[in-house]
């Protein structure tokens, strides 16, 4: 998902059935049928074997194949605990649809954790045809709650947006990095996608406001 990053995952599965998910994380899950059944299933569970198993990358991306928010709190504070342990020298991304769910772990965290959610859009209205995360304006009001230094956004897969209150809703939210990006998946998921120059727009009004954007799609290289 994000270009340079490598995955970690004690713990895999999610309940948002985003439709996006379902070509790529879940396709993927699939492939391990004959070595665990919740993994093809996209369950929520753990595998503590994996905790000792760090990557060797610069930047992880911890429990990628699925959303945190569903792990058991004590099982998430075992992965903060190897992460202090076993990744000082590296970076470590945590995301969520549900970034309420960090609050009881932020004074744990080392300054080598990054924060993430993704808001594909500032719009709620027809979402629950998307996922059954917390809608966006809700998404943004809990990660705007954390007290947290290091954040970052990922606006992938974009959905169409109004300009003018998504560009301050991020602008407001004073990330790190944005991770910008399209629908991948095209021919198998249909969402409501604005053009390339609403697109563009977005892209350079932040990068004129100094906020850090990286993009994952051609339109802007």
């Amino acid at each position: 998902m994000y270009e340079g990053v490598k995955t970690w995952n004690p713990f895999k599965g999610c309940l948002f059935d985003c439709s996006y998910c379902k070509p790529s994380f879940q396709a993927q899950a699939k492939r391990q049928k004959n070595r665990c059944v919740n993994c093809y299933n996209f369950e929520p569970h753990t595998h503590p074997d994996r905790l000792d198993k760090i990557p060797n990358a610069n930047i992880i991306f911890v429990c990628g194949n699925g959303d945190i928010s569903f792990c058991d709190k004590n099982f998430s504070e075992d992965i903060i605990n190897s992460i202090k342990k076993k990744g000082k020298n590296k970076t470590f991304f945590m995301q969520s649809k549900k970034p309420a769910y960090f609050k009881p772990f932020l004074n744990m965290l080392p300054d080598n954790v990054k924060l993430l959610t993704t808001l594909e859009t500032n719009k709620d209205s027809g979402y629950e045809k998307v996922s059954k995360a917390p809608v966006p304006s809700i998404r943004y009001e809990q990660f705007l709650d954390l007290d947290y230094e290091h954040k970052i956004l990922t606006v992938e897969p974009i959905m169409d947006f109004d300009f003018e209150e998504f560009y301050d809703m991020i602008v407001y939210l004073n990330p790190e990095l944005v991770w910008l990006g399209v629908n991948s998946r095209n021919r198998q998921v249909k969402l409501p996608e604005p053009s390339k120059e609403k697109f563009y727009e977005l892209y350079h009004s932040l990068i004129e406001n100094n906020i850090n954007v990286k993009v994952m799609t051609d339109y802007c290289r």
